[in-house]
């Protein structure tokens, strides 16, 4: 059975906004090991490139843990076909003169469209977009939350 209205919001990334709507959190929710997932290797080059580039701060956020891997791939991947049929549209533009004479747009654009698309769909659900980020308040390791023996032992007060 299909469920109606929003998504809910996965845990982790209430708890990083500081569960702005104050409703209790699901604390039956399958919490995955933070085991960080391994960049799979049928991913393309550029797939790579962009794994690299996020999936430690994810992992460090504790968003991305190793069961969301092909979710994660799926956003790589989609970004690589997106900048790909962006450099082809950057190089030769978007529409081209047929032999009938006739003016077309290249079929990168609705490509680079359509993975533009799917890219923010995976974006929204790490908290990659900036509407998303906004709501989330990480705790970067501040002084508050150490134990104050931690802190005396560090050398701060």
């Amino acid at each position: 059975m299909a469920q109606r209205g929003r998504k809910p919001k996965p845990t982790a990334i209430k708890v990083l906004e500081g569960n702005p709507g104050k409703r209790q959190l699901n604390e039956f929710e399958p919490k995955p090991d933070k085991k960080p997932p391994r960049c799979p290797a049928w991913l393309d080059s550029e797939a790579k490139k962009e794994w690299r580039r996020v999936s430690k701060q994810l992992v460090e956020l504790g968003i991305l843990t190793e069961v969301d891997m092909a979710a994660f791939a799926g956003y790589c991947e989609a970004y690589a076909r997106w900048k790909e049929a962006e450099e082809f549209i950057s190089k030769h533009g978007t529409i081209v003169k047929t032999p009938s004479g006739y003016w077309q747009q290249v079929p990168q654009v609705s490509i680079a469209q359509t993975y533009l698309k799917i890219m923010i769909k995976f974006c929204e659900q790490f908290g990659l977009t900036p509407s998303s980020r906004s709501r989330i308040v990480a705790d970067k390791g501040s002084n508050d939350s150490l134990d104050p023996m931690e802190m005396m032992l560090r050398g701060q007060r």
